[in-house]
């Protein structure tokens, strides 16, 4: 239980100074009690992958991007966390991570997984981590940078392609990005 604290702790600190403060505002005790859920949901690793992901709400989006003192793009957000927090090794782009671990349907996501969306008018050309409670965390084109958003908002309904869970089996080595 004390476990369960110190994540919400953490989490709360997170969201109250990372994510952006219309975010924050709209999002209000509602969302913090969402997230505290998803992280009780989530496997040990998972509760590491998404504290990570959170951590880096509000990093700026750059194309290519794969660290935070760079920016992100979305796929380079996905594998930075993942690398950090999970010791995955993920190809970069959304695409081919789209290849990787099982697929599974939308009313079984759980938190930790990877959500595809075909942004790009080609399908797999989006990626982000699902936080539980219908929303994922990505890294956009648009929008401010890193940031939580809905998958019931028109415009990632619409566009939703799939999702995958990963595990340790879908990496065969330890992750190597940069840790500047």
């Amino acid at each position: 239980m004390r476990l369960y604290s110190l994540i919400f702790a953490a989490l709360f600190g997170c969201a109250a100074s990372l994510c952006h403060a219309d975010e924050a505002a709209s999002a209000g005790p509602d969302f913090l009690k969402q997230a505290g859920s998803a992280m009780e949901q989530a496997g040990s690793a998972m509760q590491d992958v998404l504290l990570s992901a959170l951590a880096l709400s509000g990093t700026p989006y750059k194309f290519g991007g794969n660290t935070p003192d760079t920016g992100f793009d979305c796929s380079g957000f996905v594998r930075f966390v993942f690398s950090q927090a999970a010791n995955l090794t993920l190809p970069h782009g959304a695409r081919a991570i789209s290849q990787l671990g099982k697929s599974i349907p939308v009313d079984q996501l759980q938190p930790g997984d990877l959500v595809f969306f075909n942004t790009l008018k080609h399908a797999f050309s989006h990626v982000g981590i699902y936080l539980g409670d219908g929303r994922f965390i990505h890294a956009p084109s648009s929008g401010g940078g890193v940031h939580i958003v809905s998958m019931n908002d028109a415009y990632w309904a619409k566009r939703f392609n799939g999702a995958r869970r990963l595990d340790q089996s879908t990496a065969q080595q330890p992750a190597d990005v940069p840790s500047e």
